[in-house]
């Protein structure tokens, strides 16, 4: 049996992972989805990686999944607690002493999605639209919850700091993309997690909230990858 500890994005809602958690206890592994403290001015990705490795407690080696900005919490808890695995979900790869402010021109993310916009014959957005961007693909009932939860606040702290790592820890690390991913597309993060991470980049079918929206095929591909 493996721990799945699950890392959220922007928002830090454990509450993201919930159709995915009864998919990996239902294949015979534990999973422990994690709450950040995103909405504090005051926490940057050390306080998100603090709240990671409180969730991990005495687990011996989680596999970690980071969703989106993820990606730059969980190289931090490998620093901290021994790890099986990390497993990059529609992941932001962070370059050693860059911010993740400064990420998304660094990598040409806005062009690389007025592309994808165009490719699909959707008229290019300035902004992200969650409806668009985020809940494409996710079933309309769950969306709605969602929604109706309320609107999850982001601190701009993390992204104004420096990553505060050298290099990629010494950790096994696998990175899955969700095909129809309108926010990160699959191309895109072909060529820069190539770049970054030196590693290929696997596909699925989905969008960028793939544990909403196959929350059963991303279980699978997880499992596999034990």
């Amino acid at each position: 049996m493996a721990t799945f500890v699950l890392i959220p994005g922007a928002g830090g809602n454990a509450s993201y992972w919930q159709r995915l958690v009864p998919e990996l206890r239902g294949r015979g592994h534990e999973a422990i989805p994690v709450e950040l403290p995103a909405a504090d001015d005051s926490a940057g990705f050390e306080e998100y990686a603090d709240a990671v490795v409180k969730a991990v407690g005495n687990t011996p080696r989680p596999v970690l999944v980071a969703q989106s900005m993820g990606g730059y919490t969980a190289p931090l808890v490998c620093l901290r607690v021994p790890v099986a695995l990390v497993v990059l979900l529609n992941a932001m790869t962070p370059r050693p002493g860059e911010t993740a402010g400064e990420w998304w021109e660094a990598t040409g993310q806005a062009e690389a999605m007025a592309s994808q916009a165009a490719r699909e014959g959707r008229a290019a957005s300035d902004g992200v639209d969650p409806l668009i961007h985020f809940f494409h693909d996710v079933p309309p009932e769950v969306t709605q919850k969602i929604l109706a939860d309320g609107e999850t606040v982001q601190s701009g702290t993390p992204f104004a700091h420096p990553w505060p790592v050298d290099r990629w820890p010494d950790v096994p690390t696998r990175f899955l993309q969700g095909r129809e991913d309108r926010l990160f597309p699959l191309e895109f993060q072909r060529r820069v997690v190539r770049e970054r991470l030196g590693v290929e980049v696997d596909e699925m079918p989905g969008g960028h909230l793939v544990a909403l929206s196959r929350p059963a095929e991303l279980a699978d591909r997880l499992v596999s990858y034990l």
